[in-house]
């Protein structure tokens, strides 16, 4: 018969529990997220804003000709009896040349004395509308007493409509409140980007120094241009 040695008990065997996260760590977990989340919901309008931003920041140096339109005047005869105020010109002109948006600036002026050689001519009125889009736009221009308007539309190209979307050109308040939250996301982007940085890199001073040439750099090349 074997004999089975003696085992003194052993203590019971307990699970210690997970160390409580410090309140640091906390902060950067939900830094994390909430930077991630931000990120995405302005993932796509910043990718439209930034290509965008890029053709709008060479329009003047080093232009990329990439925004092009197409332009057309032609002289639209007038009905019997003509429109009597430049709204009611605007409004015809929309309904009978099917145009979508609406009239956007309606002016008025009134005919005033121009001088010619050595005499003095009255100017008569001009009535002008405007049809604003992302994709063109539509000036209209009418001297009162001639029996037709001038109509001068310009259609853009994919670019120039984005650049239109850019600007906020034609859009209504729906489209600049979406475009605020894109404006806002980026702020606190780039503040939780800093924050985070702080907290998770030990490397501060450097990042100090870099965050303030960039700062001297910008604020330098604005002062330049003023």
């Amino acid at each position: 018969m074997p004999v089975i040695p003696f085992r003194p008990p052993q203590a019971p065997f307990t699970v210690q529990p997970p160390p409580q996260p410090t309140r640091r760590a906390v902060i950067v977990k939900w830094l994390r997220k909430t930077h991630g989340w931000i990120g995405l919901w302005g993932a796509v309008l910043g990718l439209l804003f930034g290509s965008t931003g890029i053709l709008l920041n060479h329009r003047a140096v080093m232009k990329i000709p990439a925004v092009q339109a197409q332009e057309a005047t032609v002289q639209v005869p007038l009905p019997s009896p003509a429109p009597g105020s430049p709204q009611a010109l605007a409004t015809w002109l929309k309904r009978s040349l099917r145009l979508e948006p609406e009239p956007g600036r309606v002016k008025a002026e009134a005919a005033r004395p121009v001088a010619w050689g050595d005499k003095s001519l009255i100017q008569p009125a001009r009535w002008s509308a405007s049809f604003t889009s992302p994709s063109g736009n539509v000036q209209a221009e009418y001297w009162v007493g001639n029996s037709y308007v001038t109509v001068k539309r310009a259609e853009n190209n994919f670019f120039g409509t984005l650049v239109n979307l850019h600007k906020g050109v034609g859009m209504n308040a729906a489209w600049i409140l979406l475009v605020d939250t894109l404006a806002g996301s980026i702020i606190l982007l780039s503040l939780s980007g800093v924050v985070l940085w702080s907290l998770t890199n030990r490397r501060r001073t450097v990042g100090i120094v870099i965050g303030a040439v960039s700062l001297l750099a910008a604020g330098g090349l604005a002062l330049a241009a003023i």
